[in-house]
């Protein structure tokens, strides 16, 4: 078995597909906005940084076989999915809640020291909305095999690939995150918490209803 090559003919097409993969919007975008309005800047960079760690639970799965378990027995998949399924709509519930209730969100600016949210929220729904996400497993499964050669040891080279987009998600992520904290005054309006709330509620409860609803692959 060789050592694992960091840097090889397929480091930059995976780049590229990470990258891309990174900037779609989706359920990780949607939280990382909705912690930034509700608790500040520093909420935002938690979930986003709580969210790629769960980055590396796929790859060690990915590369362990577990996840190939989990595609072969309909039954694992399908608790898998509902468990992600069902913390999205709970996300969404919440924040929808929280848009009838038409409190306005304590929103940070950037130069805001402290936030009213305990910084465990923050970590458990950015880390169990990534963990309990099957549709990452599908894809770390079917993506990264693609960048390993044979010879190298399978999870030192998954690890080393989930770090690259550990990275990348973060830049991106937390920069989505100044660009909602440097708005402190505008979000922090008992309106626009509102129509945050029941926009990023109902997105997320239909993601989770999507999810839930989807055939398994086959």
């Amino acid at each position: 078995m060789s050592p694992i090559t960091l840097v090889d003919a397929q480091f930059i097409p995976f780049l590229i597909a990470i990258t891309l993969l990174s900037i779609t919007p989706g359920v990780d975008t949607l939280l990382v906005i909705r912690n930034t309005a509700r608790g500040g800047v520093r909420d935002g960079v938690v979930t986003s940084l709580a969210i790629c760690c769960g980055l590396f639970v796929h790859a060690t799965i990915s590369a362990l076989g577990i996840s190939l378990i989990l595609l072969q027995s309909a039954m694992a998949f399908n608790l898998l999915k509902l468990a992600g399924a069902g913390y999205l709509v709970w996300l969404g519930i919440t924040s929808l809640l929280a848009a009838r209730r038409g409190v306005a969100l304590p929103v940070g600016a950037l130069d805001q020291p402290h936030s009213p949210v305990p910084l465990w929220r923050p970590i458990r729904e950015g880390l169990l909305s990534n963990v309990l996400n099957p549709k990452t497993v599908v894809f770390y499964m079917a993506f990264l095999p693609q960048f390993i050669a044979p010879t190298e040891p399978v999870l030192l080279k998954s690890l080393w690939l989930a770090g690259v987009h550990f990275v990348i998600a973060n830049v991106w992520q937390i920069g989505v995150v100044l660009l909602v904290g440097s708005a402190g005054r505008w979000l922090a309006s008992a309106r626009f918490a509102r129509v945050l709330n029941a926009t990023t509620g109902a997105v997320l409860v239909l993601f989770g209803l999507r999810l839930a609803l989807e055939q398994r692959p086959v």
